[in-house]
């Protein structure tokens, strides 16, 4: 498909010759048409220059204490202070699953990103109570998530114990 430009004069050259320097002094691509808008590949490739390398394997987002002890851990239990069993009885994995945007490198995008809990607040059931277990971790990393969550189980007068989890019998322990 040829364009054909008409000048006042009448000549058609001069016309296209014009149209080629208006395409160079707007630095329009070979790779894109006149009155277009870059595509994401040109888009990313005139940003390549300045993005950073991306960090190390052991990164850490936030500096450590030179002695590094292992976090404490809070037991949330579905249990109220009067004793009785706390509704709805999926409550241990909305939390967990509010929670875990909430991970080491931080939230997870694309397919899989909806799949896992946070190592910081992850569900379990122990002795027959759902139980919510949350890392002392999620204050250094986030600290409203932290009273979120502790906030949730003090408005819903639900027990928290600090401890830890031992492995079960015969179980490799946990790292």
């Amino acid at each position: 498909m040829t364009a054909s430009v008409r000048t006042e004069s009448g000549e058609g050259g001069a016309g296209i010759a014009a149209l080629q320097q208006l395409r160079a002094h707007n630095s329009v691509s070979a790779s894109q048409t006149p009155g277009t808008t870059p595509n994401r590949r040109q888009r990313l490739a005139s940003l390549r220059p300045y993005h950073r390398a991306p960090p190390p394997e052991n990164h850490c987002p936030f500096p450590l204490p030179m002695s590094v002890t292992k976090p404490r851990e809070f037991f949330i239990q579905g249990l109220t202070s009067q004793g009785r069993t706390f509704r709805p009885s999926d409550w241990a994995e909305r939390l967990a699953g509010v929670m875990s945007p909430f991970r080491p490198g931080g939230a997870k995008m694309g397919i899989g990103a909806h799949i896992g809990y946070s190592p910081y607040c992850v569900p379990r059931v122990i002795n027959g109570v759902k139980c919510v277990i949350v890392s002392e971790s999620l204050k250094a990393l986030e600290p409203m998530a932290w009273e979120f969550v502790m906030n949730f189980a003090r408005d819903n007068d639900l027990q928290v114990t600090e401890a830890c989890l031992l492995p079960e019998p015969g179980e490799a322990p946990r790292r």
